[in-house]
């Protein structure tokens, strides 16, 4: 008998089994994803071990959701709309021609399988997990565009998928025709996409009036759900419809809510996208002991079996691969035609078309298919082999693939610059509107500190650019270092007044929370060192144009090799190194104690330096304050 407490104690150890095997595949660099499923296979061989059933029902409604809801919240609606088209073709022109493919090779050689349960394990097997492909991106170094593309393959493609299963379960049953085939998914998306915007919407508006992190949080919980059973009731697809929601909520969250709320709702999200998605990458190989009983009553013999599912994972693959090399052939035919072709290096359609590994949604969809299907089990067994077969085949030599094409990685000293220049324009924009808002009954020394402060973020952010600085650390990270043993020593005394007692737990609590929050200012990410591959200058979407700047500047000697010869002869020092283009004046930037560039402007108004720092070349005009 299965009491509350058995069921406890089986969730707290699949929770405890996530985070031990993932942990150890971060320290090893191995895939996390291919770990979990490996152990999910030899722990169902475990004789004591209970028989876990995945429910389709409950992955289908209960964990693709909120999967979907947080994977869409973080993609930006820009970078998406940027990437619409080739993000549909994928999504929907691929998923029918995998359906289709598989379905054909699985008639084929599934003995007295009919074509239509062929298609529905085409569909089952079409729609790839970006998850484990954005892990293997992130951890080698995928160009971002790619990862974007990936990523949002995945929000689309279950949508198609299960409206085309939905359709081949229905042609098993009985007859149905091509119109209605078309009829059913395109009033499947488009109810997705109406519900979605609807509920969207009214979330947006119930949002902004909801002014505690966790009274909006709880909301943000029922989102997906609300989402996924209205798109069904209304016979849409509730996956489009969690996925456009998400994506509206995503944008508009900077709009509607305050960053307390932004940063509790975030944290709260990504852990429960890392539990579920490693979860069910566990519980997918805790599947194969029942499979495997199931197969074993179909009366097939092993070796057609195995010729079975190899044919199908092969197809598999091969579909991807054929796909993206239609795509490429018929962007280069178009563009004989076409007078600025947008086509993608042959490298980038290689990455895609081999970072096709499957996931959840797949086994997921192939528990659906209705207990009458012909050769069920098989279609299942088949199934999991397409999941565990891409995760090992395909996962285990993308990261190689990648390196060995030298895709270009994301390069952090181009981020820095990027980040500089937005911080730049709201520090600009705020001290503008510092002056506005400030009156004559101020405290002056109140509006010198914002001006300081408004400055340090500036200056902390400029800090992050360059390899060349007289200083063994810039003064950002020396502040940072500094208050960061001040905010120890100050976390001793709240102990000190908590253990004796000398203060109220509700003032204690507050006091708490706000070194907590100074803390959370001053931590940053541990990036890897920017190593650049080619010359840093200004990103195209990052740069801007003035008279200034669209001067032709002639090449000019610099006053000194590697110094700011007015530090040396003040006896200080600089962080980074700037020229001026008009005479090649070489002095230290604005986070430099003397700022001798900025002094070198006001002294001869020549209104463009450049960066002096090896391997930068981005410009900067004094006179407008642009990037260049």
């Amino acid at each position: 008998m299965i009491t509350p407490v058995h069921i406890a104690a089986e969730l707290v150890a699949l929770v405890v089994t996530v985070l031990v095997v993932t942990v150890i595949a971060r320290r090893l660099d191995w895939s996390a994803p291919l770990c979990l499923v490996a152990v999910g296979v030899a722990a169902s061989f475990i004789p004591s071990l209970p028989d876990y059933q995945l429910d389709p029902e409950v992955v289908l409604i209960g964990l693709l959701p909120p999967l979907l809801y947080s994977a869409s919240i973080q993609t930006s609606l820009v970078a998406f709309n940027k990437l619409r088209g080739p993000i549909l073709v994928l999504s929907v022109g691929l998923v029918v021609f995998t359906a289709f493919g598989v379905g054909v090779v699985a008639w084929a050689v599934v003995p007295g399988l009919p074509l239509a349960a062929g298609i529905a394990l085409g569909a089952v097997v079409a729609p790839p997990d970006a998850v484990a492909a954005s892990v293997v991106a992130r951890r080698v170094g995928m160009p971002r565009k790619l990862v974007r593309l990936l990523e949002g393959e995945s929000l689309f493609n279950d949508a198609a998928a299960l409206v085309t299963l939905r359709t081949a379960i229905a042609a098993i049953a009985g007859s149905i025709s091509l119109w209605q085939v078309g009829l059913d998914f395109l009033l499947a998306a488009f109810g997705g996409i109406v519900v979605g915007l609807l509920v969207g919407l009214v979330a947006t508006q119930l949002r902004k009036r909801l002014e505690e992190p966790v009274t909006d949080t709880a909301l943000s919980f029922a989102v997906p759900f609300v989402a996924y059973l209205l798109a069904e009731v209304a016979h849409g697809s509730g996956v489009l419809a969690v996925v456009v929601c998400g994506l509206m909520l995503g944008h508009e969250s900077p709009r509607i809510l305050s960053g307390s709320t932004r940063l509790a709702s975030r944290l709260n999200w990504q852990t429960v996208q890392f539990l579920l998605e490693n979860m069910v990458f566990l519980l997918i190989g805790l599947q194969l002991r029942g499979i495997l009983i199931e197969v074993s009553k179909t009366g097939l013999s092993v070796w057609e079996l195995v010729g079975i599912c190899t044919a199908v994972l092969g197809t598999v693959i091969l579909t991807r691969v054929l796909w993206l090399v239609g795509i490429g052939v018929q962007k280069r035919l178009t563009a004989r035609f076409v007078k600025k072709p947008k086509i993608w290096p042959w490298r980038y359609s290689a990455v895609i078309a081999w970072a096709g590994m499957r996931g959840v949604v797949t086994l997921a969809a192939a528990f659906v298919l209705p207990a009458d299907t012909p050769q069920r089990a098989v279609l299942v067994l088949a199934a999991f082999v397409v999941v565990a077969g891409t995760l090992v085949v395909q996962g285990m030599t993308l990261p190689t693939l990648i390196r060995r094409l030298r895709l270009p990685r994301p390069d952090p000293a181009e981020d820095a610059l990027q980040e500089a220049a937005v911080v730049n324009d709201m520090t600009r924009a705020s001290l503008a509107k510092l002056e506005e808002i400030s009156t004559p009954d101020d405290p002056p020394d109140i509006i010198e500190r914002l001006r300081d402060r408004l400055q340090y973020r500036a200056d902390s952010a400029w800090e992050q650019l360059g390899r060349q600085s007289a200083l063994a650390e810039t003064p950002s990270d020396a502040y940072r270092r500094l208050r960061l043993q001040l905010l120890e020593v100050d976390r001793e005394q709240f102990l000190l007044a908590r253990d004796n007692g000398t203060a109220d737990d509700t003032v204690l609590r507050r006091v708490l929370a706000r070194l907590d929050i100074e803390e959370s200012l001053l931590d940053r990410v541990e990036e890897e060192a920017p190593v650049v591959a080619r010359e840093l200058s200004t990103p195209a979407v990052t740069a801007r144009s003035c008279k200034h700047l669209a001067h032709p500047w002639r090449d000019m000697d610099p006053s000194s090799p590697d110094v700011c010869a007015a530090c040396i002869a003040e006896g200080t020092t600089w962080v980074h190194l700037r020229m001026c283009l008009k005479c090649g004046n070489v002095a230290c930037c604005d986070s430099s104690p003397r700022k001798h560039a900025t002094l070198h402007f006001h002294d001869s108004r020549h209104p463009v330096m450049r960066s002096f720092e090896p391997g930068e070349t981005w410009r900067w005009c004094f006179v407008d304050k642009q990037l260049g």
